[in-house]
């Protein structure tokens, strides 16, 4: 079927909105006419090359829509269903079989590779290979294959073009804090940097009853909006040592941090900001191959480095759950969304490169 899809055609390349053909769905397979698709960093990763993506490609891996066709041998959702989609994982694993499906063992061949499991392609202009299937989706376009595994059912009483983000972004910051770090009430958080991650971090935080919860960030309109979203402090990493600073707010630094922003220096400040039996989380993506020093004695005495991918989330069963405290008011993560129409997309990645808005959203 003939779909519009925005591809990047060399490395840190504009995206240009072309004609596509885009391939039926075979038995296992749901075509979702998308609604939203948000931006996401590891997008601009995958159109730098910093990922091992083939070009060319259409990127996109938060997209939220309505099922228009299933397999025969698809159970999970019907045409009609509004659903988010998330990353693909292969289930056999010893990972996925415990659980643990963000760090699937084939995490990468599923979700970077630009093709399906069996090498096939999904995507073309002409003649020419357009490579798709990222995250099982690729949502920069007007409609997207996914299967079973990455399709969450979502109700059809919330906004659906608002969704997107939640398989990616805000499942990965509310995770972090909830599912990994498992803050409790009455323990303190530093969340180094304010993006769409951190800021769904510091809702998490106050839904776990997080009593200190800081936030770090260069951009003080973002640290505005985490005072708004229920950061109890705010320190800007431009005007004062954050390390420093956060240790006085927290009287010898907090339980937890988590660093968001993908930045060896900043990881550092976040491990350093740690007291005896602290745990700083890892979240921000880097390119392959990225390196860090540590004070070895820091961690030696109690503290804790912890990785974590996508929230550590299950995402048919945490979604959910998120989607049911936006509706209760306790985590309105909709405040961070700034809306494009799709033929605006390199507007929407220049304002969020420059640090101008969020989280942008592609209306579709």
């Amino acid at each position: 079927m003939k779909i519009k899809g925005a591809v990047i055609f060399e490395p840190s390349g504009k995206f240009t909105l072309e004609e596509l053909e885009l391939s039926e769905p075979r038995d296992n397979e749901i075509l979702v006419r998308l609604v939203g698709s948000g931006i996401c960093h590891t997008d601009l990763a995958g159109r730098d090359q910093h990922l091992p993506i083939p070009l060319p490609s259409v990127f996109g891996h938060e997209g939220a829509g309505v099922v228009e066709k299933v397999g025969a041998r698809v159970i999970k959702v019907v045409p009609g269903d509004h659903v988010t989609l998330s990353w693909m994982c292969c289930g056999a694993c010893p990972s996925c079989k415990s659980g643990n499906d963000p760090y699937c063992e084939n995490f990468l061949r599923l979700n970077f590779s630009g093709a399906r499991p069996d090498g096939t392609t999904t995507l073309k202009k002409g003649d020419q290979v357009i490579h798709g299937n990222f995250f099982g989706q690729s949502a920069f376009a007007d409609y997207a294959l996914a299967e079973e595994r990455n399709v969450v059912k979502v109700p059809t009483d919330v906004p659906l073009e608002i969704l997107g983000p939640m398989g990616c972004g805000i499942m990965t910051g509310a995770g972090a804090v909830i599912n990994s770090l498992k803050a409790s009430a009455g323990t303190s958080i530093a969340v180094f940097g304010t993006g769409t991650v951190g800021m769904s971090a510091i809702m998490a935080a106050v839904v776990c009853g997080c009593t200190t919860i800081v936030a770090v960030d260069i951009h003080p309109d973002r640290l505005t909006m985490a005072r708004q979203l229920g950061a109890t402090h705010t320190v800007n990493a431009r005007e004062m040592d954050p390390v420093e600073a956060v240790k006085e707010i927290t009287g010898g630094g907090p339980n937890f941090s988590l660093e968001c922003v993908g930045n060896p220096a900043v990881f550092r400040q976040a491990v350093d900001v740690l007291p005896l039996l602290g745990v700083c989380g890892l979240v921000g993506v880097v390119a392959p191959g990225t390196e860090v020093t540590l004070n070895m004695d820091l961690i030696m005495n109690g503290r804790a480095v912890r990785g974590i991918i996508e929230g550590d989330a299950i995402p048919d069963l945490f979604i959910p759950k998120l989607i049911e405290l936006y509706r209760q008011g306790r985590f309105p993560f909709d405040r961070m969304i700034t809306f494009y129409p799709f033929d605006e997309i390199n507007r929407a990645v220049e304002d969020m490169e420059k640090g101008l808005v969020i989280k942008p959203v592609l209306k579709l």
